[in-house]
């Protein structure tokens, strides 16, 4: 239970020191001012030694491209425009030749980094996958490749029969960079049967970046709210990053963004406006202590909001 005075528990906030799901809980009652200001002080104490000394001024960000190789997926999330059946007329699988003509337009601009992800397609083999990466590793050796979801991982692992680890390492040897932190959503099983039933549980999310972590790829940690959870479940989500965090220290970079109920078949009453997203990423930059970069989700929030999310804990652009 909280023990904690509001005088005490904005001491301890700006102490730097760990605050409990009791404690995160009773600053989701206070005024969002009070709310960011405690989540900038935050992010001053994790940003202070970076950049010799200078971090808490620098904005980060890094030029790249979203690469989604296949829109053909079994799994059905019910939050999820994006999915298509192959008896769909627009159900597609990129060509090595696409995607190189993507690179080409990434690297014109200077870009480094591309987030390559797809649907969990039921017929592409495992060889595919090794192929494009060991393509794009030496055709574009300057470009990261932070590709494939915990959920892509847990299903390659399933439909090729393979131990996940030797899935992992297979693909860190073709040249896989880094694991972005998709399909996260809400890390509850409650919560994920109700969205997206089909899909892996909570366990097996942090099972893959636990494997990851110790194969030496480090990822990012993401969460989706907004639609069928609770105040208290978002914050168990939150729990179960730093403590995975704890574990195995290789998340980069935590970012949170609103579901988008646009051409979902998943509905809410009332979707999440900007106060309830600040308030949201403030919270969980004052409660993961142990992940040094938030990140604003400018892409669904929009850019202005995206902006002024960087007085709300965040201190990374993320992808421009």
């Amino acid at each position: 239970m909280l023990s904690l005075n509001r005088d005490g528990l904005t001491g301890k906030v700006l102490a730097g020191e760990r605050i409990s799901v009791d404690e995160v809980l009773e600053l989701y009652r206070w005024p969002l001012e009070e709310v960011g200001a405690l989540a900038n002080a935050r992010r001053d104490l994790a940003k202070a030694k970076s950049y010799a000394g200078r971090g808490r001024e620098i904005v980060t960000y890094i030029v790249d491209r979203n690469i989604n190789y296949t829109n053909v997926c079994n799994v059905y999330c019910k939050f999820c425009a994006f999915y298509r059946t192959e008896k769909d007329e627009d159900h597609y699988v990129l060509s090595f030749e696409q995607i190189d003509q993507k690179l080409d337009e990434l690297s014109s601009v200077g870009g480094v980094q591309i987030l390559m992800q797809g649907g969990h397609h039921p017929k592409l083999p495992f060889e595919w996958y090794l192929d494009l990466l060991r393509h794009i590793r030496e055709k574009y050796p300057h470009i990261n490749i932070h590709g494939f979801s915990p959920p892509e991982f847990q299903h390659f692992a399933a439909t090729f029969g393979m131990p996940l680890c030797e899935v992992i390492s297979e693909f860190k040897q073709a040249g896989l960079g880094s694991i972005p932190g998709g399909g996260g959503e809400i890390l509850v099983d409650q919560v994920r049967k109700k969205i997206s039933p089909l899909k892996i549980n909570s366990d097996q999310w942090l099972e893959v970046m636990q494997t990851a972590h110790e194969l030496g790829l480090k990822s990012s940690a993401t969460m989706m709210f907004g639609h069928v959870e609770s105040i208290e479940e978002r914050v168990e989500h939150l729990r179960r990053i730093r403590d995975q965090q704890d574990r195995s220290g290789g998340f980069t970079a935590f970012i949170c963004w609103t579901f988008q109920p646009q051409h979902t078949v998943l509905k809410v009453k009332h979707p999440t406006g900007v106060a309830e997203y600040l308030r949201t990423q403030a919270l969980a930059r004052i409660f993961l202590d142990n992940i040094d970069n938030i990140q604003s989700s400018w892409v669904t929030q929009g850019p202005e909001i995206g902006q002024i999310a960087l007085r709300y804990g965040a201190n990374d652009f993320g992808s421009v």
